[in-house]
């Protein structure tokens, strides 16, 4: 079954990227190391967003955020994004592949992160909410981060700019 998931992936890239018209068919090769995109662990909660997939995967014995460059067919680094400590879920990553945003679990507490690829630092947007938060989304752009939270016993959506100020 993840093999027809890679699969997917894949042929779902060329579809949102589709620069020559039919859609085709990429076969990543199998790495038993787990550096390539087609391994024997679960990946979870992909997007696809220009040549980019980002991905939740446990391959390295915790659930962590992967980045995979369809183009060079190559994990990205991530440096100081994934902690042993956390649970990571949802990633989302802007158009342009520098922000990336995804929920964690530590310690049955939630929150939502935004990394930036060019600086590699990682900063908590939701640290200072006493609530349980979701499925962060980022915009095309990355100026934007919608994501759902529970408050007053129902979900809601809420909207953070990339510096951590709710939007109105």
């Amino acid at each position: 079954m993840n093999r027809f998931f890679v699969i997917l992936i894949v042929v779902l890239t060329n579809l949102l990227s589709s620069c020559g018209g039919y859609p085709r068919l990429l076969k990543f090769p199998f790495d038993q190391g787990g550096r390539g995109l087609n391994s024997r662990s679960s990946e979870l909660t992909p997007q696809v967003v220009s040549s980019y997939i980002v991905f939740v995967s446990d391959r390295n014995g915790s659930q962590d955020v992967y980045l995979f460059d369809a183009q060079t067919r190559k994990l990205i680094d991530l440096p100081g994004l994934n902690s042993l400590d956390e649970v990571a879920s949802h990633p989302s990553i802007s158009e342009d592949g520098r922000y990336l945003v995804f929920a964690t679990s530590r310690q049955g507490k939630s929150n939502i992160y935004l990394y930036d690829r060019q600086t590699q630092q990682k900063r908590s947007l939701t640290n200072n909410l006493q609530a349980e938060v979701r499925q962060p989304m980022i915009s095309a752009n990355g100026d934007r981060i919608a994501f759902e939270i529970a408050q007053d016993g129902q979900w809601d959506i809420m909207i953070y700019d990339r510096s951590g100020n709710p939007i109105q």
